[in-house]
């Protein structure tokens, strides 16, 4: 990779507790790439083992995120930044996110980072995936003053975990990727955390070694993600857990969650 791309990867681990009804935890190694949206090409024509928009050991693809189509992602953060009101004047747009590995990919969550023409973080997209196949993305402007701990929060209105009521709060934390990043993630309901997952990783440089590397540790990324969903929904039900009945997804693929306040 050339030392003057943005684009990185971060190798951490992943922990997942729910607190109530019952308690349950897991934990788990992950990689996750940081993508700059407008290297993704000079990125795939500097790497082996990398492609963007066909086969390859690592690749990505715009379909798996956003309205799922192969119109480019920038494109469509933008319309939803303006229409957020959010003035991002061609700022660079980074996605943080599992990479498709031999063909199949499942994110549960990825992060996009939105900066304005100043490099201001001015918005975070959080776009969540569910075992069903939908998607819904919540995107939320990012105050002043939030340029490397960022705290932000929005009510839930997408269909996730088959054990979780809908009427819940989310509490997101975010350490914006520079060395390392985390992103922790609580879910709370009438004021009581009722579950927290966490990923926290450090930075390497996108190499062909290092993408090597992380498909000798994680040869069945998706599948060991998905896998891991299903064997641990299994274990929640046998404790006990039942499934809430599934509603309609929203009406709208982007929930824009603005300041209170502001119209």
């Amino acid at each position: 990779m050339s030392a003057g791309m943005a684009s990185c990867l971060y190798r951490g681990r992943v922990v997942h507790s729910r607190l109530r009804p019952v308690r349950h935890r897991l934990r788990y190694r992950l990689m996750m790439l940081l993508l700059d949206l407008d290297e993704l090409e000079a990125t795939a024509s500097h790497l082996r083992f990398f492609s963007t928009e066909r086969f390859n050991l690592f690749g990505f693809r715009n379909r798996d995120h956003l309205e799922g189509s192969d119109r480019p992602l920038r494109a469509q953060l933008e319309e939803q930044l303006t229409q957020a009101g959010v003035d991002h004047a061609g700022g660079t747009i980074q996605l943080l996110c599992m990479p498709r590995v031999l063909g199949s990919v499942f994110n549960p969550l990825s992060v996009f980072f939105c900066r304005d023409a100043d490099g201001e973080l001015c918005a975070v997209l959080y776009e969540v995936n569910n075992t069903f196949g939908q998607r819904h993305s919540y995107l939320i402007p990012v105050e002043a003053g939030q340029q490397k701990q960022v705290r932000q929060r929005c009510g839930k209105r997408f269909y996730v975990s088959p054990f979780m009521d809908m009427d819940m709060q989310y509490h997101f934390r975010l350490s914006v990727p520079d060395g390392r990043t985390a992103i922790a993630i609580e879910v709370s309901k009438d004021g009581e955390t009722v579950l927290s997952a966490c990923f926290a990783g450090e930075r390497q440089a996108l190499t062909d070694a290092a993408l090597l590397g992380g498909f000798l540790r994680h040869p069945l990324m998706a599948l060991q993600v998905l896998g891991g969903i299903h064997w641990e929904a299994l274990k929640l039900w046998r404790k006990g857990m039942r499934l809430r009945t599934r509603p309609k997804p929203p009406p709208h693929a982007v929930s824009i969650i603005l300041p209170e306040g502001r119209a």
